[in-house]
Formats: structure tokens, sequence, C-alpha cells
């Protein structure tokens, strides 16, 4: 049995910017956000052949105690977040409601991001499980052992999109999942608003976590400048190592968030409200041919 993971913000915001707005319901109001969505899902369920799938949720894309750690975290996106779009929002919402009237999991935890959501998820078991995301923090979650890989959403269609397995990663990356955090924590990640250590690039950052196993290891290493570390380097790494640990705290997804097992199963869908919502969003025929799709792949269900 295979899983889908979702990490559903990077679909809706890729569905919302890809499509255009004169896609719209019949009240005339966008549904770009909501129709592009929902096709994504029928062509993943087809393509990895299974009717599970968990909508994970951002209840909280800027936790406070994450802040706290890192002040500048995520920082540069409040003013985006001022601004997103008045027409995606009311579709964020259509999305949640259309979820749930089709009984699809849909979880979120309050002082959590989604990505905290995915690794407790997946941080138990063996099913195989297939994330699905544009943010390479989830790199982190990719586990041979516990069946976890990464289908990674990348600039052009799903056809181009990888499927990563710790093998896979290391090629991409060139460090091991489970090194990957302490890499970007050296190299900085602008978008996140962690200034890593400068004078460290990504080259840098590989071949230190390639060469001292993790961030520890380069933070010992520092305190004796052990080559490949210069003196300078060394020095630099020692006097950002409070913010380095710090950085790498907040970049660690949480895996240890109490979801029970049941709230991971496919619910009773909700025929009549979802009859109601894809007329009233206009997106009958995503929905009818999402709906065949899991009821294509349904193991569960008698043939």
């Amino acid at each position: 049995m295979t899983v889908l993971v979702l990490d559903t913000a990077t679909l809706y915001y890729r569905a919302y910017f890809a499509l255009p707005e004169t896609m719209t319901a019949p009240d005339g109001f966008p549904n770009n956000a909501v129709r592009g969505t929902i096709s994504m899902l029928t062509r993943l369920v087809n393509l990895h052949q299974t009717a599970d799938v968990i909508a994970c949720w951002d209840d909280d894309w800027r936790p406070a105690w994450r802040v706290e750690l890192v002040p500048e975290y995520k920082a540069h996106r409040l003013a985006d977040e001022a601004e997103v779009p008045d027409t995606l929002g009311p579709q964020i919402t259509a999305l949640a409601e259309i979820l749930d009237a089709l009984g699809i999991p849909r979880i979120g935890r309050a002082n959590y991001e989604a990505d905290d959501v995915i690794a407790s998820v997946t941080a138990h078991g063996n099913t195989d499980r297939i994330v699905v995301t544009n943010d390479r923090d989830l790199v982190q979650v990719i586990d041979d052992e516990r069946k976890v890989r990464l289908h990674m959403m990348v600039p052009g269609g799903m056809d181009a999109w990888p499927l990563l397995d710790e093998k896979a990663a290391h090629e991409r990356f060139g460090v091991e999942p489970r090194q990957y955090v302490d890499m970007a924590v050296l190299r900085g990640d602008p978008s996140d608003g962690l200034p890593g250590a400068p004078g460290i690039g990504v080259k840098t950052a590989i071949r230190l976590i390639q060469a001292f196993g993790d961030l520890d290891g380069v933070l010992r290493a520092a305190l004796n400048a052990t080559a490949p570390l210069t003196p300078r380097l060394a020095k630099t790494l020692c006097e950002h190592a409070e913010s380095l640990r710090a950085a790498r705290t907040v970049a660690t997804a949480v895996t240890t968030l109490n979801i029970p097992r049941t709230a991971l199963s496919r619910r009773s869908p909700r025929p009549r409200l979802l009859t109601q919502l894809t007329a009233e969003w206009g997106v009958e025929r995503p929905i009818d041919e999402f709906g065949s799709a899991l009821d294509a792949h349904d193991n569960t269900a008698p043939k």
C-alpha cells in the first residue's frame, strides 16, 4: 500500500500562480487554485495508483517558538502574507471544505507547520509513503528503512518531478537526507530567513558535512581548525556556533506530534455537501475525475 502525504499549501500555491484567474466559478470568482489542485491530486493518485491520501495543513506557518529561537525566521514573508491575493484565501477555504467532504484526512496542529505534521506522520511504520512538496527542507524525512520517499515539485510539469529515495537525494544534494538540515543551516536559507555562517556557500557546506558528518562535528572541528577548515573559517564557525545550533532546531521538523492512527484513515464522504461545493465553485468535472481516480485505486472497496 502506498500513501500520498501532501504538503498541501505547496500544491495550491503552485496551482494558483500557474493557472489564469480567467478560470472562474459560476459567480465569476476565480477557481484556478481549486481546479488546479484537484487536477494535480487526480494525476498523483493515478500515477502512484493509490487512494490513500493525507492532506497536511499549515495551521501556523511561522510558529512563535521558532521565531523566539531565530527572530528572522520567515520574517521577510510577513509582507508577502499581508499581500496574499484576495482571490486565493477563499479558495484555500473551499479546498479545505472539499477535501473534508470527500473524506480525505486533513491534518494540522496549532503552533506547528505542515512540515511538522508530515514528519510526525512519516516517523513511524513501514508503509510506503510518498511526500509531495516543493520544500527542500523535507528531504530530511526521506528514509529507505521506513519507506519514505519524496516526490519533489520542481519547475516544469509533473513528469519532471523526481521521486527521491536516499540514494537519489544524495546524488542530487551531495549529502544524506539525515544530513540535509545541517548542510542547509551552514549555507543559510534566505527563503526561511536562516542566515547561515558568513563565507559558507553550498559547496563548502557540503564539503564540511561530508568531512565531519554533521553540524556538531563541524563545530568541534572548528575549535581546532581541523582541515579542510581554514583558521579564518574555523573562527567564523566558532563565532556563529550558537546561532547555527538555534537554526538547526528551527529547521528540523518535529516528529513527535500526537496524531492518532484513526486520523490518518479516509472518512465517509459527504455527497450532499460535496455536490453543493462543486456546483458553487464550478469544479464538477475535476471532482468527478478525482473521485473516479480514488475509486479506481481503492483497494478496500469491493470490486
